[in-house]
C-alpha cells in the first residue's frame, strides 16, 4: 500500500502543547502495510491520524482499537511519585483490560533518572511489547530510543511531556492537553479573582520538566496583560517536584521570603495541599489558588475559606484520561485500525469557589488523594486510594 507522505513540523520549543498544534490536520505518514506492527513495514503507522484539537468527550472506546491478535502493551513512567501517576497507571491498567487478546501490561517507573527511563524502553522492546504508552519526564533524551522502537515496529504514544521528534514518523502522535492554554486560563482566572493586583507564583514539577514550561509560559502570557501583577518568579517556575512534602518546604521558603503572596498557579492540584498547609502553619492568609482538580485540594477550601476571606479556588481536570486516548491510537496503530480521535484536548474550569454553579467537589467517602476527574469510577478510586 503506498501513502503518500506529508511532513509534520514540529515547533523548536520543548513545549507539549507546541508538537501537538504543530501536527494538526493530516493522517501520519510514510509507507508500510495496514498492519503496522511485526512483519510488515515498521512505522509510521498510517491508519491513525496526527494532530486535531478536541474535547474529552471525543475519546473513543478502547474496545474499538483492541483488534484479535496477541498484544502486548506497556506504560513506562518517568517518575511514578504520587497520585495523579497512580490514577494513570491504574486508568491504563483498566483499560487495558477491556481487551480480552491484551495478554500482558507492563508498567515501569523511572524513578526520574533518565538512563532508567531509556533503559526501561530498550527494555520493554527486548520482551516483546507492542505498543508503548510514555510519559517522558526525560524530555528529548528519550528520543532516540523511542525512534528505535518505532522502527522496530513498537507502537509509541507520548504523553503529557513533549519529547521532541515529529508525531506520525518518530512515533505514532503525542497526546496531551493544550499545555498552555492551561496555564494560561488558570493564571487569567487568578488574576481576575485577585482583582488585577498583586503577588503571584506558579508552582512546577520537577527542575528542566518541558511541560511546567510550557505551564510557565502560559502564565507569563497572562501576567503580561497585567501590570500591577507582578510574577515573583521572574525566570522560571518553582519546582516542587510535584511531591507533597517538598511543596510544603518550598511554600514555607517562598512565604519567609516574600512575606506576601496574592496568588499561587500550580500545575498540581494533589501537591498544593502541601503549600496550603505551609500558609496554615505559617498563620498566614490563604491566597487565591489555581490549579488541576484533587479531593483534598477541594476539601481544605471547604474547610478553610471561611477563615480567610481572601482564599478562593478554580480547577481545570487533572485529565489523567488522556492516557485512554493514547492507547487507543498504539492499539489502533498496531492493528492497522482507522482512528480520528484529537491529539490536543482543550481544557476549561471545572471548580470555581467564587461561581455556585461550580463549587468545587469534595467527596468525604473517598480517599483525600482521589481525582474526581481522572476517569476512574468510585469503586476504582476507593481500591486505588485506600
Amino acid at each position: 500500500m503506498h501513502v503518500k507522505k506529508r511532513r509534520v513540523a514540529v515547533s523548536g520549543v520543548a513545549a507539549a502543547a507546541a508538537m501537538a498544534l504543530g501536527a494538526c490536520g493530516g493522517l501520519s505518514t510514510g509507507t508500510g502495510s495496514a498492519d503496522g506492527g511485526p512483519g510488515g513495514s515498521a512505522g509510521p503507522w498510517p491508519t491513525v491520524k496526527v494532530g486535531g484539537v478536541g474535547v474529552q468527550s471525543d475519546i473513543q472506546d478502547v474496545t474499538e482499537f483492541c483488534g484479535t491478535k496477541p498484544i502486548k502493551v506497556g506504560y513506562a513512567d518517568g517518575n511514578a511519585n504520587n497520585t495523579w501517576r497512580k490514577a494513570t497507571i491504574a486508568l491504563f491498567r483498566a483499560q487495558a483490560a477491556k481487551c480480552s487478546n491484551i495478554t500482558q501490561v507492563m508498567v515501569t517507573d523511572a524513578q526520574n533518572n533518565t538512563q532508567k527511563a531509556i533503559s526501561d524502553i530498550n527494555s520493554m522492546v527486548a520482551q516483546g511489547v507492542n505498543v508503548i504508552v510514555t510519559f517522558g519526564d526525560a524530555g528529548e533524551a528519550l528520543l532516540p530510543a523511542i525512534q528505535k522502537a518505532n522502527a522496530a515496529g513498537v507502537a509509541v504514544v507520548p504523553i503529557v511531556s513533549g519529547i521532541g521528534g515529529t508525531p506520525g514518523e518518530d512515533y505514532v502522535d503525542f497526546v496531551s492537553e493544550d499545555v498552555e492554554a492551561y496555564g494560561r486560563t488558570l493564571a487569567e482566572w487568578t488574576i481576575k479573582t485577585m482583582n488585577g493586583k498583586g503577588n503571584l507564583v506558579m508552582l512546577g514539577g520537577v527542575a528542566g520538566s518541558a511541560y511546567s514550561r510550557t505551564v510557565y509560559e502560559g502564565v507569563k502570557k497572562a501576567v503580561a496583560e497585567h501590570p500591577d501583577v507582578r510574577l515573583l518568579n521572574s525566570d522560571t517556575y518553582v519546582a516542587t517536584d510535584w511531591d507533597v512534602g517538598k511543596t510544603q518546604q518550598v511554600v514555607a521558603g517562598l512565604i519567609t521570603k516574600h512575606g506576601r503572596i496574592d496568588g499561587i498557579v500550580s500545575d498540581f492540584g494533589g501537591g498544593s495541599v502541601g503549600g496550603i498547609r505551609a500558609f496554615i502553619a505559617a498563620d498566614k492568609p490563604l491566597p487565591v489558588w489555581a490549579a488541576n482538580d484533587s479531593n483534598e485540594f477541594a476539601g481544605l477550601w471547604h474547610r478553610y475559606h471561611k477563615r480567610y476571606p481572601s482564599y478562593q479556588i478554580a480547577t481545570e481536570s487533572s485529565r489523567n484520561w488522556v492516557v485512554q486516548a493514547a492507547l487507543n491510537k498504539g492499539l489502533a496503530a498496531y492493528n492497522g485500525i482507522a482512528e480520528t480521535q484529537p491529539s490536543t484536548y482543550t481544557l476549561e474550569i471545572i471548580e470555581d469557589s467564587t461561581d455556585p454553579d461550580r463549587m468545587p467537589r469534595y467527596d468525604k467517602s473517598l480517599p483525600a488523594d482521589a481525582i474526581l476527574s481522572s476517569g476512574l469510577t468510585v469503586d476504582q478510586l476507593k481500591e486505588l486510594y485506600e
